[in-house]
């Protein structure tokens, strides 16, 4: 087995207004990364587009319907602040959410061994009923829901994004089926994710980092916290929100992490997987904003899964 690689075009036509971070060029970067000859083994797929009921695993129909109503025929539309919807805004959405299903079951199905979604808009801050923070639709947990019904019986997320994933904790807060932990730093956007915030069934953890954290302090919040939850968690399969702006030359945010890390905290995860999952890892793309750092963390990131997967 090896590792799948889940993309499409159509998360290149998700058009953001000029200088906000969230645009066409980080995927782009990525991708380009990937098309490097290191990655030839990738086995590679488009992504599907996800189907309303995939989206109600993390969302009601009113939300969906809500997001594809206000989906504009030209320009933009503006859903808060940060978040916005152009022509191809829903489309791109749709394939991610489907990506990370049709990657749940390729794994699942023993086609691959782990998988990456690069893919935009990112999910992890929406919520069940609003899209926030350049987020549509809560990616990873459709991704978990989908492996649940697919007859497992206990899965995680965890989330090395820098920011908070605010959005997947109030998706997963009562459903005990699944584990949730997130490293982020604090005080920072959206200013959730304080280490009281535990879940309904404590099946939620956060891990808050200060300001100027660097690979060392995040390795050991990881060790002393992360990963013994999550090898206690005992997961059939862990799914990944991975965000690369925790880097230092991110412009977002102030932690102080290189690929070096990108590489540890994949190889961490894995570990546990090996142990309890069979090894199933799904990992979706989420931030990372300096295009080079994205770029490189991303293929680092996607290196480590395909040493993992052989």
């Amino acid at each position: 087995m090896t590792t799948l690689l889940v993309t499409h075009d159509d998360c290149l036509h998700h058009v953001t207004p000029p200088g906000h971070p969230e645009q066409v060029a980080r995927l782009e970067a990525v991708r380009t990364a990937l098309a490097d000859p290191a990655f030839d083994a990738l086995l590679r797929e488009e992504a599907p587009l996800a189907t309303d009921a995939q989206i109600r695993l993390a969302h009601p129909q009113s939300h969906l319907d809500r997001i594809r109503a206000a989906v504009p025929s030209h320009g933009f539309a503006q859903l808060d602040a940060d978040t916005h919807l152009s022509p191809g805004s829903l489309q791109a959405a749709l394939r991610a959410a489907g990506g990370i299903v049709r990657a749940v079951d390729a794994v699942l199905d023993g086609e691959a061994r782990n998988a990456f979604c690069a893919t935009r808009p990112p999910g992890h801050h929406a919520e069940r009923e609003t899209a926030m923070g350049f987020c549509l639709f809560g990616t990873v947990v459709i991704g978990a829901r989908h492996a649940l019904e697919r007859g497992l019986s206990r899965v995680a997320i965890v989330d090395f994004d820098v920011h908070h994933g605010n959005g997947t904790q109030d998706l997963v807060w009562n459903d005990a089926r699944i584990f949730f932990a997130s490293s982020h730093q604090s005080p920072l956007y959206p200013g959730t994710g304080l280490a009281h915030e535990r879940g309904a069934h404590d099946n939620v953890l956060n891990v808050p980092l200060l300001p100027g954290t660097d690979g060392a302090g995040f390795r050991q919040a990881w060790e002393t916290f992360v990963l013994p939850a999550l090898e206690a968690a005992a997961p059939e399969m862990i799914l990944v929100s991975a965000g690369f702006d925790a880097h230092r030359d991110d412009p977002l945010a102030n932690l102080r992490l290189t690929e070096r890390d990108f590489a540890w905290v994949t190889n961490a995860i894995c570990d546990v997987a090996d142990r309890h999952a069979a090894g199933r890892v799904v990992s979706t793309l989420e931030g990372g904003y300096d295009l080079h750092a994205l770029a490189a963390s991303a293929a680092t990131h996607v290196e480590t899964l395909m040493e993992r997967g052989e």
